[in-house]
């Protein structure tokens, strides 16, 4: 029997002749036991919530809602930002320049209706989202994309408004309520 290997994406097949899928195995040595290997997710459990009052129950649910709808912009701008730095490995300091006008441009055009829904809690909870998403603060991604000065108008434009570009995500500190909500909106949990 022949067993090929193929890939697709990130996931390994094997196929044998007749055509069907095989899991990757590991045979143990001692035994001669055959033993399938799958990389299985990660699994969180949560403590059932309790609420001291009706108060606290609304602001729960209503951080739940407002993660549900900055969550998949922040993992776009993981997406953007990894092809982004994938593309620029190879280009002058000219046709990045180019580049990241165009990409500016396109990102504006995309964005712009999502983020003028955002309320201002949304927009403060995304600066953070990002930087949990991207492991650089929203202020490190603009100045290496478009420089120091538009990186300083930007966070002071953010200032006035009360929101720092610069907000770092604290995962065992103050977000650690933020951060099961994530998980669990990452996991169909909520």
């Amino acid at each position: 029997m022949v067993i090929v290997p193929t890939l697709s994406a990130q996931r390994i097949h094997y196929v044998n002749a007749d055509g069907i899928e095989v899991l990757p195995a590991h045979v143990d040595p001692l035994t001669g036991d055959t033993i399938p290997f799958v990389v299985l997710k990660n699994l969180y459990c949560f403590n059932r919530k309790r609420f001291a009052g009706a108060k606290y129950e609304r602001e729960y649910w209503r951080m739940v809602n407002d993660v549900k709808k900055t969550l998949p912009i922040a993992k776009d701008a993981r997406r953007l930002l990894i092809a982004a730095y994938d593309t620029c490995q190879y280009m002058t300091e000219r046709q990045q320049s180019k580049y990241f006008k165009q990409l500016e441009k396109d990102l504006w055009v995309k964005y712009k209706p999502q983020l003028k829904k955002l309320n201002f809690r949304q927009g403060k909870l995304l600066v953070r989202l990002i930087d949990r998403e991207c492991n650089k603060q929203s202020y490190q991604i603009i100045r290496e994309f478009l420089g120091r000065t538009r990186a300083a108008f930007w966070q002071g434009f953010g200032k006035v408004f009360g929101v720092s570009l610069k907000s770092e995500w604290e995962p065992d500190g103050k977000d650690k309520q933020l951060e099961d909500i994530c998980l669990q909106v990452e996991q169909g949990m909520i």
